[in-house]
This record gives structure tokens, sequence and C-alpha cells, in this order.
């Protein structure tokens, strides 16, 4: 039995603890907050309550995995998972709209060819082909195996596969999700339903690589998933999954150092002073702090290091903007869970990306109308929540970006003005909420070619019995990956270096 101290309770931290401690090992968890889920917050007012992190769940099969691995009680048994249909409502800058279907090929198809015209669908459903051929090419080594020592193997090589261009008489390989728009979807519209998957992580679709169509395949393929009672729900689960392994967890302690002897971890020591001996330490903070921490180049040569990331040289990292909204009234029949209205100025969103003060530009908007009991004082009022991507609004600008949001969300809240009761607005970078970098951070899921810009550090670092986990490292951002990222550091450290990942 290894003495294993996990630091932070994020998802992916709380992952690898209930699998490293159902494997016989002793873990601790050190939360520097007072509570577990990193991200995954709920804030409460009024008897209202709002998903404060991801409010949507893609590939659940990551969550049904670890509770068939870790317990008799399958995922099903300790939360609600509903099926969200349509998986959203699109609103575009044209003032066409289109609601796809969750999981259907042939119904998004029809759906896209109705609502955009004959041969929308038709052009989407191609570009579905390619994209899953990307994702069976890379989805063994972005999310099932640890980072491949020859990782410039994934950043050298575009999966995203050569498209026959007939006037040209060749194929021609698109290397951006730009240019997969521009090139092979051929509307604005469709265009937007693309890119807008790869904004949502902060990404600019104009320098993402195309091996990104996995984003919008991912959703197509597993579908997607609200945890009733909120995404919170889901993290409570995980928690008390660890609970009942006998994961002893330990809040308001910030870790100071990770300790090393002779040249390999050896426990950490927290802020009060105290000590704690540890065989392995597993840490799901940012590698900055992490390096912080240990006083150790925790790179070799040959790894990838944080510094390569897609916000490398930018003026600032974006962030998701978030405006919680309490509305009298019941929703109306039909209303889509998930809205998305699109910008009407999509270069000026973009340019805006990475330029933090600039004035506001109405950016893209997604919309969240939960049906949920648990989140509403009573069946006369609903709880929204708006979100968009963007770099820090200038201080004393919010309220007025915050304006842009509502503005935008009365495309998909018929009355929302006269139902108004309050409205609470969180910026990027605000103080807390359990993530390295204040509220609304964003870290995108690892992604192939781009020059290993888009790909995420290691889970083991040149510090023996030291592991990186969660969405700052391999296999990136997002609750299906943060939980990939766990299951990756508990087969390392139970199986050892040679640890290939599930067969």
């Amino acid at each position: 039995m290894a003495r294993i101290a996990v630091i932070g309770a994020g998802t992916g931290a709380m992952a690898a603890a209930a699998r490293l401690a159902v494997a016989g090992h002793r873990v601790a968890v050190y939360e520097r907050t007072g509570t577990y889920g990193g991200a995954v917050r709920r804030f409460e007012r009024d008897g209202f309550g709002f998903d404060t992190g991801p409010g949507l769940l893609a590939v659940p099969a990551v969550y049904r995995d670890l509770f068939v691995k870790t317990g008799r009680q399958p995922l099903e048994e300790c939360v609600e998972l509903v099926q969200v249909d349509p998986s959203a409502r699109h609103v575009f800058a044209d003032g066409s709209e289109v609601s796809l279907p969750n999981a259907s090929r042939a119904g998004v198809v029809s759906a896209l060819d109705l609502a955009l015209g004959a041969g929308a669908g038709q052009r989407w459903g191609d570009f579905l082909v390619r994209a899953r051929e990307a994702w069976d090419r890379t989805r063994r080594p972005l999310l099932e195996e640890p980072l491949w020592a020859d990782w410039r193997v994934l950043a050298e090589r575009e999966p995203y596969p050569a498209v026959p261009h007939k006037r040209l008489l060749r194929t021609r390989q698109a290397g951006t999700l730009a240019e997969i728009g521009a090139w092979e979807l051929r509307d604005p519209r469709l265009t937007a339903l693309l890119e807008s998957h790869a904004l949502g992580y902060g990404l600019d679709p104009r320098d993402t690589p195309a091996s990104a169509a996995v984003l919008p395949y991912m959703e197509h393929a597993f579908g997607t998933w609200y945890v009733r009672g909120g995404m919170r729900e889901l993290a409570r689960a995980v928690y008390e999954r660890c609970l009942d392994r006998r994961v002893e967890f330990v809040f308001e302690a910030e870790v100071r150092r990770i300790l090393d002897k002779d040249g390999r971890a050896a426990g950490v020591e927290l802020a009060d002073g105290s000590v704690v001996e540890a065989d392995h330490v597993v840490a799901g903070v940012a590698p900055e702090r992490l390096s912080a921490m240990t006083g150790h180049e925790l790179y070799g040569p040959d790894d990838l290091r944080p510094t390569t990331g897609p916000a490398a040289g930018a003026e600032v990292a974006p962030g998701r903007f978030t405006v919680f909204l309490a509305l009298r009234g019941r929703p109306e029949p039909g209303a889509a869970h998930r809205t998305v209205v699109h910008a009407s100025d999509r270069t000026a969103e973009l340019d805006r990306l990475h330029r933090a003060g600039d004035e506001p530009v109405r950016p893209t908007v997604t919309v969240l109308r939960p049906d949920d009991p648990a989140l509403r004082p009573d069946a006369e009022h609903e709880s929204v929540v708006l979100s968009a991507v963007s770099a820090p609004v200038a201080k004393g600008a919010e309220e007025r970006f915050a304006d842009l949001l509502v503005e935008a969300a009365e495309q998909a809240v018929p009355g929302l003005r006269e139902r108004l009761l309050w409205r609470e607005v969180r910026a990027p970078g605000a103080g807390g909420e359990g993530t390295e970098s204040g509220f609304g951070a964003l870290a995108a899921p690892a992604l192939a070619a781009g020059a290993g810009r888009f790909l995420r550090p290691s889970n083991v670092t040149a510090l023996p019995g030291l592991y990186r986990v969660g969405g700052r490292s391999h296999p990136g951002g997002g609750l299906p990956h943060a939980g990939m990222s766990g299951a990756l550091v508990a087969g390392l450290i139970v199986e050892g270096p040679d640890f290939r990942g599930s067969q």
C-alpha cells in the first residue's frame, strides 16, 4: 500500500483518487478551498440555483467507467442523467435558426436542409464523416494513452483528411477550422456552427487546427447530457464515491511546497507548516504553480512545455463571462435547454478574443435553460445562465458587457426583460471559484497538429513520483478529459511507467 497525496479536489483529481484507493492505496486529498469540485460549483440566491462551470456533459461513458471501476453502484444510481433534445438551438446572425436533434445524423441533416436550404445538411453530414476519421486517428493517443514520448508525431501530422476539390482536380487539406468552413461547408451559418465548438474553449478558429473537428463530432456521436439537479451533482457523486473508497479529504489546506528526497517526490508541506509524507504526489494545479511548489525543473529536454499552449504570444487569455438570471414565470412549452445566439460580427468577436480593454462587442452567447425544479424556488420561476467567451472586460465595463449578453438572450427567451427579477454578473478572473485563475478560467482539450501548441504537458514529470492531473495536463480541459486524466494518472501509478492505457 502506497501513501498518495493529491493536491486539489477538482474532478480529475478526485477521479484519480477514487481509482487509486480502489487499487489499495492510502489516498489523502488536500484542497485549498472549503469544498470539492474545482470549477464545477453552484451559485444560489433566493431559491434559484445556477451552475457556475460546465452546464452540460459530453461523453458520459468516462464517468460511467469511473463508477464501474470503483464500486458496485453505477453512475445512473448516483445521479440522474438526462439526454438533452434538441441538443441545441442555433440562432444565426441573419435571423435564421435551427434546432439540432441529439445524436442523430439523419435528423441533423434533415433539420439543416429544412432550416438553411437544400444541400446544407449534406455538407454538414459529409463533414461529420471526415471528423469521425480524425477522431478515429487521434482517440487513443490523445484520450486513452499517456502522452507519447515522441509527442512531435502528434504535433506534426494533421489527422483531418484531405478533400477532393473538383475544380482543382486534386485534394486539398484544411489546416484550420476556418479553412474547413470556407472550403467545405461554404455557408457562414454552418461555419458559425462549426467554429462555436472551438470558441467555447477560447480557441480562435482561424489558427485552431482542423483536428478540432473532433469537438463537434464528440457531441454528435455521444450526445449531450444534463445531470438533474445541476452539474454540481456530478461532482458530489464523484466526491461521495471517493469517501466510500476511504479517500481522506482535508479542506482549507493549501499546499505550499512539494517535498523531495533523493531526487523523488516524498510528500507535501502545507501552508501551516505541517508536513505530510507520501510515496507519490498527484497535482491538480496549473503548471506554473506546480513548478513554484517544487523548486525543480519539471521538464526534460524533450518534454512538452506549457509555454507552447495556444495562448502563447497572445496579449491575454480569454475566459468565460457569465450572467445568472432569475426570471418570473414558467418557460414556454418546448423551450430548448441550450440556445446558441451567434455574434452579428464574427470577425470583430474573434479579433477581440485576446485583447483586453477594447470596447465590448456583442459575442456569441450560450443560453442554458434547465427545466429543473432543483434550480428554482417554484414552478412559477426559471433560472437561466448566459455565457460568452471573451478577453477580460475593462474594469467598470462589466455591466455594459452583461447588457450585450442579455440583448442576445432575448432571441432565446421570450419576454426576458419583462420577466427579469435580478441578475448576477461574473467576469473572467474574479476571485475564488476553486480554479487556478479565478472564475471563468478555460482549459481546452488537447488537439493534434498545430505544431504541438494545442497539446498538454504529460501526466508524468521529470521529478519521479510527481504526476499532473486535470485540465491543464494531458489530455486537456473539459469534464470528459478531466476524468480521462484521472484514469491515466491512476494507471501510471498502479501499473508503472509502461502503462499504455485501457485496452
